[in-house]
C-alpha cells in the first residue's frame, strides 16, 4: 500500500499530466542544405510509428503501463498492450479509464496472457510496427528474436545491479537511510536497487552498521497495512529464489551482517539482508536477485570504485553519497549508468529520460527523448525555383 501510494499511483498521474502538454509540440526542424549551391527548402517531421506492442512487468503496474501509454497516446499511436499474469488488474482499470475519459475504441487495447504465449504473439505479429518492453535480460533478447521478422522497432528497460557509492566526505547521518532505501524500497523488487554498496574504506564499518540499523527498523508484512513499510516477493517462486541467492551468499564467505531468512509461515516475506565483505566475483555481488539483498564492499579511493561500479553486464543506475561537488560530477561521468544520483536516489520525473547501459536495455523511456521514440523521422526536401 505504501508503495502504491508513494510512487507506483503518483508516478502515473504525473507521466499522463507531462506527455499530455507534448501532444501539440512535437516539432521538426528547419534546416540549412548546401548541397550542389543551389537553394533548398528542407525540414524533419515526427510521425507516429503506428501500432505499439507494449508488455509491462509485476513490480510497477500501474506506472509502467502508464509510461507506455501516455507515450504512446501522446505521439499519436495506437497500442496493445500487455500486462504480466502475475498483476494484470492495475492495467486492466487503467485502460477502462482512458476509454471512459473519452479514448476513441480501437485506439489503446488490452490482452492478457503468458509471456511466453501472448508476449511473444505480440512481439511476433507483423502488423505491429514497436515493441516496448519492461522486464529481465533474458527475455528482452527474446523479444528482439521476435520482432526481427519485420523489423520492429524496439525499446527495452532491463535488468540493473546498481551501485550506491559512499565516499568518506558523505553526510553519514544521511547515509544509512539513504542506502537502505534505495535497495529495499519494494522489498528490492526494483530494476534500478541499488544492490551493490560500495563504501571508503576508513568509514566502512560506521555505514555497515547504519545500513543494517536501518533494515532493522523496516516494518515487513501485510501489503494492504498502512504501517508496512516492506511488502511480500510478488510469488513463492520468487521468494525460492531470492533465499537460494542468500545461501550463496553464505557459500561463498560473505558476512550476514542482518536479516537472512525467510519471516513466517505464510506469505512471501523475507528479511531485509545485509551482507559485508562479500567480493565481486559472487552471485550475490555479478547477479541480478530483486530481492532485499544488499551486498557491502570496501573501496581505497574514486578511481577503484569506478572500476568495480563499472564491473558489470548491467548499467541500469547507479548512487553517490559525497559533499563533494567535483568529484561527485567527475565519477558520475565515467559510470557506466543510465542514471545516476547524487545524495538521493530513484528519482523518477518524466521530464527526466530513464533508461539503461549495456545489457540493462535499448532506448529511453518518458521525457522528449523517450517520446520520439514512438515516432519515425521523415526528411522533406524542396528545390526552390531560381
Amino acid at each position: 500500500m505504501s508503495f502504491a501510494k508513494i510512487l507506483d499511483l503518483p508516478a502515473a498521474i504525473e507521466v499522463f499530466r507531462y506527455m499530455g502538454g507534448w501532444c501539440s509540440k512535437i516539432a521538426g526542424k528547419t534546416l540549412p542544405v548546401s548541397f550542389d549551391g543551389k537553394e533548398y527548402h528542407a525540414y524533419t517531421r515526427h510521425e507516429a510509428v503506428g501500432v505499439v506492442g507494449a508488455i509491462t512487468p509485476w513490480n510497477y503496474p500501474l506506472a509502467l503501463g502508464a509510461w507506455k501509454i501516455a507515450s504512446a497516446l501522446a505521439a499519436g499511436c495506437t497500442m496493445v498492450i500487455k500486462p504480466t499474469e502475475l498483476t494484470p488488474l492495475s492495467t486492466l482499470r487503467l485502460v477502462e479509464l482512458c476509454l471512459e475519459a473519452g479514448l476513441p475504441e480501437g485506439v489503446l487495447n488490452v490482452i492478457n496472457g503468458h509471456g511466453h504465449e501472448a508476449g511473444a504473439a505480440l512481439a511476433q505479429h507483423p502488423d505491429v510496427n514497436k515493441i516496448t518492453f519492461t522486464g529481465s535480460t533474458a527475455v528482452g533478447k527474446k523479444i528482439v528474436e521476435y520482432s526481427l521478422g519485420n523489423l520492429k522497432r524496439v525499446t527495452l528497460e532491463l535488468g540493473g545491479k546498481s551501485p550506491s557509492i559512499v565516499f568518506d566526505d558523505a553526510d553519514l547521518d544521511q547515509v544509512g537511510l539513504g542506502a537502505a532505501l534505495a535497495v529495499f524500497f519494494n522489498s528490492g523488487q526494483i530494476c534500478f536497487a541499488a544492490t551493490r554498496l560500495f563504501v571508503q574504506e576508513n568509514v566502512y564499518d560506521q555505514v555497515v552498521e547504519a545500513v543494517a540499523a536501518a533494515a532493522q527498523q523496516f516494518t515487513v508484512g501485510n501489503g494492504l497495512d498502512p504501517q508496512t513499510m516492506l511488502g511480500p516477493l510478488v510469488s513463492a517462486k520468487q521468494q525460492d529464489r531470492v533465499l537460494g541467492y542468500i545461501e550463496s551468499g553464505m557459500e561463498q564467505g560473505a558476512r550476514l551482517v542482518c536479516g537472512g531468512k525467510r519471516i513466517g509461515d505464510k506469505g512471501y516475506f523475507v528479511e531485509p539482508t545485509v551482507f559485508a565483505d562479500a567480493t565481486p566475483s559472487m552471485k550475490i555481488v555479478s547477479e541480478e536477485i530483486f530481492g532485499p539483498v544488499v551486498s557491502v564492499m570496501k573501496f581505497k579511493d574514486a578511481e577503484e570504485v569506478t572500476r568495480l561500479a563499472n564491473d558489470s553486464q548491467y548499467g541500469l543506475a547507479a548512487n553517490i553519497w559525497t559533499r563533494d561537488i567535483k568529484k561527485a560530477h567527475k565519477v558520475a561521468h565515467r559510470l557506466e549508468a543510465g542514471s545516476v544520483w547524487i545524495n538521493c536516489h530513484g528519482i523518477l520525473d518524466p521530464a527526466l529520460p530513464f533508461g539503461g547501459f549495456k545489457q540493462s536495455g535499448w532506448g529511453r523511456e518518458v521525457s522528449e527523448e523517450g517520446l520520439l521514440a514512438y515516432t519515425e523521422t521523415k526528411t522533406v526536401c524542396m528545390l526552390l525555383d531560381e
